[in-house]
Formats: structure tokens, C-alpha cells, sequence
């Protein structure tokens, strides 16, 4: 009898304590993660009352430059499992050390896409079928802000190894600043310089070099303070880059998805484009809110196997799961209250505003889905179960694209588009579900 009453109370304090870990790990990195979606929501604020045609090149812009970051954002993710799990082995040394051969990588990275991007950004621009009035804006958005990019990498880099320690109130701090001297300097090149969209883009890129300065100063005292090596090494860097390959290939799929959806927008028409910015911002938006609780899952995942505790790992899964589900319906019904108050921020052009709303409400009423998604996708990286995903990505992106694609020649508009992205997660989800059913991505060790 006591051994029975014992069980059951064992099991509600490590749930309490998982519960406890995903709080203290989430909330702060919610503040880190939403930092490039607010300064996308504050670019388009501020662009989007300069016109309908300024608001449609940042939205083709901004998809670029997202995509040219966001390829590589295994930078973080494959980091945060790879930290975290030589601190759950207590190395805390080999560590930091594999977090310097990411931020170098991400330095390589960086110059690399600069170089590629300057030189052919109005056949980028072009490709996604922008208007002769929206291309120019489009492009010297895009170029301006692809100088930004190096010190983009460098910060997902940096974060990874904040959060593999368990430190996601750092990135918060400076996600917080960085976000406010966007919006500062945004505001002041725009309008006080009168620089228009260009003024939005090197305000953008400001903000992100000083994030990167604050990012590599907290780095370097840590390495220095374990006595981690700061130079580049080519068998790290390169181990770096194979171990990202299959999140890579996960991320350039879901890049894809989103690429598609807003070429089909821009050929829609200018004011479905700008609204379909609008609606990505706050989907950005959204996911990154939900994403928190995955960052949290790729710590804690990460470092429970790292200390061989699959027990600990399964139940955190749970926790995380519950997490999502709630987190994800209560955004939902926020969108469906908040919409007639969200969309006036962003333009007031009333076209825009009324081809935004019904597309919103697919959004909203898709999020309990989407917070489930985004858990299971954060527990398997912090698995290190990087090829899997990168199958289910696949797949996902074989479903979705033929259904975007045929939207315009059925005469579909917006909301249609927003339906067939919520069928995109609904494949997402049952990708996961069947991963994180079987126990296949539980793997214990310093290494996977």
C-alpha cells in the first residue's frame, strides 16, 4: 500500500518539476525567438503606411531574406541538442567548445550568402513574380538588409549554445534591446531621414550587429572562464556542418513551403501579397510563441540523454505535448479576438485588411495543431533525431506544394491558400506523432 500511494506521488513531484523546467526555459526564450518576427511586424508597420507597393516588395523582400537565414538554422537547433547533451555528461568544457566551431561556421556561412545574394537580388526578386511597381522596393530591401546576414548566423549560433547551457534569459535580454533599437532606428531612417524602405533595412541590420556584439561577448567570457579554445578548428567546423546536413535539408523544405505560399500570393495580385505579409507576420509570430516550448524541449531532451535518463526524457515529452496543446488553443482563440484590432496596425488600405481577416481565422483556428507540431519537432531535434525529420519534411512539402500550385487556377484566393497551409501541419503532426509514438528517436550518451 505504501509502496502503490508512493508511486503515484513520485510521479505528480516529476511533473511538477518538468513543468517548473519548461516555464523557467520557455518564457524567456520566447522573448529571444520572437525577436526576428517583431522586427519583421515592425518593419511592416512602419513600410506598410508608406504604401500598398512598399508593403508588397517587403513582403517578397522579407520571405527571402528569412529564407537565406533560416536554411540555417541548425546553426542553433543542431547546437542547443549537441551542448546540451555534453552538459548532461557534465563537460561542460567540450561544451562551449563545440559551440565556437558553430559560431565560425556561421561566420563562413554568412559571408558566403552575402556574396551569392548581392549580385542576383532582382533575379530573386523576379522570380517570385512581383510587380514592376513592388520589384524595385523589394530589391533594395533585399540588398541592404543581406548585409545583415552574417551577424544573423552568428546570433542563431550563439544562441544555440545559451540555450544547450539552460541560458535562454540571456538571449531575451538581448533579443529585448535589439528589438527596441529596430524600431528606434526603423522609425528615425524612415521617417526622420526620409529614407523609406532602404532606411527600414539598415536600421534592421544595425539592431542586428549590436545583438551579435552582446551575443559573442557573453560566449567568449564563458569560453575563457572554462578554458575552451576561441580558435577555429576545421575538424570541429566541419563536424559542425555534417551533423546540421539532415536539419538542413528539414529546413530548406519548410523554407520551400513558405517560399511557395508567397509566390502564389504575389500572383494573386498586390493586395493579396500584402496581405498574405501580413498574415506570415503574425504566423511568424504565433510559431515562434510556440516554438519557446520546443526550445525548452530541445534543453531538456538534450541534456536528459546526454545523462542516460530515457525515463526523463519520455515524461518531459508528455509535459511538453500538454504544454503545446494548451498553449496552442489559447493563441488561437487570442487571434479570433484580437483580429479587428491587429490588422489596422499593419495598413489601412481596406482591401488589404478584408482579404487578411478570413485568412487570419484559418490561422487561428489551426494553432492547437500547430502547438503540438512545434514540440514534437523541438523534442526530436534535441534527440538529435535530425534524418528523421528531414524525411517528414520531405514528405510534408510533396503533399502541400501540388495543393498551393493548383490555388490560382481554381480561382482560390487568400483563405485558400491559409487552408493549404493548414493542411501542411496537419501532415506535419502526423509525422511526429508516429515518431514520438514509436521511441525510436530515444538515444542516451555524451553523443548520439
Amino acid at each position: 500500500m505504501v509502496h502503490m500511494t508512493q508511486g503515484p506521488a513520485a510521479l505528480k513531484a516529476a511533473r511538477r518539476r518538468h513543468d517548473r523546467e519548461i516555464v523557467a526555459l520557455a518564457v524567456p526564450a520566447f522573448g529571444a525567438l520572437v525577436a526576428e518576427p517583431l522586427f519583421v511586424m515592425a518593419d511592416s508597420a512602419i513600410v506598410g503606411h508608406l504604401g500598398t507597393t512598399q508593403l508588397a516588395g517587403l513582403g517578397i523582400a522579407s520571405a527571402l531574406l528569412m529564407t537565406a537565414v533560416s536554411v540555417f538554422v541548425f546553426l542553433a537547433y543542431a547546437t542547443t541538442a549537441a551542448v546540451a547533451r555534453r552538459v548532461g555528461s557534465g563537460d561542460l568544457r567540450a561544451a562551449i567548445r563545440q559551440g565556437m566551431d558553430g559560431i565560425w561556421l556561421a561566420l563562413l556561412l554568412g559571408a558566403g550568402v552575402i556574396a551569392a545574394v548581392l549580385p542576383t537580388a532582382p533575379a530573386l526578386v523576379g522570380l517570385f513574380g512581383a510587380s514592376d511597381t513592388a520589384a524595385p522596393y523589394a530589391t533594395t530591401y533585399l540588398r541592404i538588409s543581406a548585409l545583415g546576414i552574417p551577424a544573423m548566423l552568428i546570433v542563431l549560433a550563439a544562441t544555440g549554445v545559451l540555450r544547450g547551457l539552460q541560458d535562454t534569459r540571456t538571449p531575451l535580454y538581448v533579443a529585448v534591446a535589439g528589438f527596441i533599437a529596430n524600431a528606434v532606428l526603423n522609425a528615425v531612417l524612415v521617417y526622420g531621414a526620409d529614407l523609406g524602405i532602404a532606411g527600414s533595412a539598415c536600421g534592421t541590420v544595425i539592431a542586428q550587429y549590436g545583438m551579435t556584439v552582446a551575443y559573442l561577448w557573453v560566449v567568449v567570457r564563458g569560453a575563457r572562464r572554462h578554458g575552451a579554445s576561441l580558435r577555429p578548428d576545421a575538424a570541429g567546423i566541419r563536424a559542425c556542418a555534417q551533423a546540421g546536413a539532415p536539419l538542413l535539408v528539414r529546413t530548406l523544405s519548410l523554407r520551400a513551403i513558405l517560399m511557395i505560399a508567397t509566390a502564389v500570393a504575389a500572383r494573386l495580385g498586390n493586395t493579396e501579397v500584402a496581405a498574405h505579409q501580413i498574415v506570415l507576420s503574425l504566423w511568424s509570430l504565433l510559431a515562434f510563441t510556440l516554438d519557446a516550448i520546443a526550445i525548452a524541449g530541445q534543453a531538456i531532451i538534450g541534456r536528459c540523454l546526454g545523462a542516460g535518463d530515457a525515463a526523463g526524457a519520455r515524461e518531459a515529452c508528455r509535459r511538453m505535448v500538454r504544454w503545446g496543446l494548451a498553449t496552442g488553443t489559447l493563441l488561437g482563440l487570442l487571434v479570433v479576438l484580437a483580429r479587428p484590432l491587429l490588422l489596422p496596425l499593419f495598413t489601412g488600405d481596406s482591401a488589404v485588411q478584408d482579404t487578411a481577416l478570413a485568412a487570419l481565422l484559418v490561422v487561428a483556428f489551426s494553432q492547437p495543431i500547430s502547438g503540438i507540431v512545434f514540440v514534437l519537432d523541438g523534442v526530436l531535434m534535441g534527440a538529435g533525431d535530425g534524418p528523421y525529420l528531414a524525411w517528414a519534411m520531405l514528405v510534408t512539402l510533396a503533399v502541400f506544394a501540388p495543393v498551393a500550385l493548383l490555388i490560382p487556377a481554381f480561382g482560390g484566393g487568400l483563405t485558400a491558400l491559409w487552408a493549404a497551409m493548414a493542411l501542411m501541419m496537419a501532415v506535419r503532426w502526423l509525422t511526429l506523432w508516429l515518431r514520438s509514438r514509436s521511441g525510436r528517436w530515444i538515444v542516451t550518451g555524451a553523443t548520439r
